[in-house]
């Protein structure tokens, strides 16, 4: 998928029309392209796949495929936007994911965690434990390859509804949607969808809480929350206008490596009910993805915690985050359609700074003993502790 392509055509055409809460796709001439891999591709050539979908594709099934991938939080704590500042009081992000930005760019969709509003500076910028981020982190992730943006999480409302809906019209602004808190209920009740090669993914967004602030009376459309019967009714329609249905979940106790009972039961009825994709955050430390088995056949892909991909914490652990890719395939023939999720992949990262300064995500295969004591021990504990559920999973490497 070539995915920044037309990233300055784009931007002229949002400055002549703001967009709305629908999502507008990329632009579909560029659809099954792709750049080039700078690195080893996330996903191996659609012959790879096993020869019972080659049968099917051969007797007159189509088969589409397309490569989702996700990250963990963006947590912009005041080191970073410092570090961030340029002499004219702007703020750029960009060289942070320079050394990982040819990786992000390489999946169909790829889908991060903003764990903080993008209010901008002119609300007040702040950090822990009330944060209010620049607009300009958006523009950094965008030109990194995100594609969708989850924001439902336990700092939602720590600032406020000013700052909610600066940074929803940041997002429409930069054409990235966004999900898990809304402007309005009407916002709220549009289902974010993406399509890549004929296939139609829907997006959700919940959080367990926020930190104890309450939700304006009578503005429920502010923060999803965890709640069976709305996940139920969201997943419901979500069947109805798209083929894979992506749910992203604030969950589970923090700097905790595995997943909790509330976590794994939660998971299940997810599966349960028909989610194929799960996408987990809030512990700030990697948690081992895992296959939940649901209801008639149905399998669901979990990445119960994709740690930080981006913050100021110091420790080993909340250092580490990632890319987790997992590949999408879609059968179709006169009757029936059928989706399989294929060759689960994780590429580990690291969070590397001088002392609180010079910030930039590195691919864990790079990382030097300069960088990190032991770092080549520390780099072969994670692909163990990420292959604790699934043996079979891929790790990338940037080399």
């Amino acid at each position: 998928m070539l995915k920044r392509t037309a990233a300055i055509v784009s931007t002229l055409l949002l400055a002549s029309g703001c967009l709305g809460s629908a999502v507008t796709p990329k632009d579909t001439s560029m659809e099954g392209k792709r750049i080039a891999p700078l690195v080893q591709a996330t996903s191996p050539p659609i012959q790879q796949y096993p020869s019972n979908t080659m049968k099917q594709a051969e007797s007159g099934s189509k088969v589409s495929q397309v490569t989702l991938a996700a990250i963990g939080d963006i947590l912009i704590h005041d080191k970073v936007y410092v570090d961030a500042k340029q002499k004219d009081g702007t703020y750029n992000f960009n060289r942070i994911f320079d050394g990982v930005t040819s990786l992000l760019r390489a999946p169909d969709i790829l889908v991060a965690n903003q764990e903080t509003m993008i209010g901008g500076k002119e609300l007040g910028l702040s950090s822990y434990p009330a944060f209010n981020s620049p607009h300009e982190i958006g523009d950094a992730l965008k030109l990194a390859g995100v594609d969708v943006i989850t924001i439902a999480n336990n700092h939602a409302l720590d600032r406020g509804e000013k700052v909610i809906q600066s940074a929803l019209t940041y997002w429409d602004t930069l054409g990235i949607p966004y999900t898990g808190a809304f402007k309005s209920q009407n916002d709220r009740d549009h289902i974010r969808t993406v399509t890549r090669n004929e296939i139609t993914f829907s997006f959700l967004s919940y959080t367990y809480g926020t930190n104890g602030i309450t939700t304006p009376k009578g503005k429920s459309f502010l923060v999803n929350r965890i709640d069976d019967i709305q996940i139920r009714h969201d997943v419901e329609q979500a069947k109805q206008i798209s083929d894979v249905i992506v749910v992203a979940l604030h969950w589970g106790n923090e700097y905790q490596r595995f997943p909790d009972a509330n976590q794994t039961s939660l998971a299940q009825k997810l599966a349960n009910m028909g989610v194929h994709i799960i996408i987990g955050n809030h512990p700030h430390v990697l948690q081992p993805p895992a296959w939940v088995d649901g209801k008639e056949g149905h399998r669901a892909f979990v990445m119960y915690s994709l740690g930080n991909f981006l913050s100021a914490q110091i420790n080993l652990y909340k250092q580490v985050g990632g890319m987790a890719t997992i590949d999408v395939l879609k059968t179709t023939n006169k009757n029936a359609k059928k989706i399989e999720l294929l060759k689960p992949s994780f590429l580990p990262t690291y969070t590397y700074s001088q002392q609180g300064s010079d910030f930039q995500i590195i691919s864990m295969d790079r990382l030097t003993n300069d960088q990190v004591i032991h770092a080549g021990s520390h780099y072969e504990m994670i692909k163990k502790h990420m292959r604790t559920n699934m043996p079979e999973l891929h790790i990338v490497s940037s080399m």
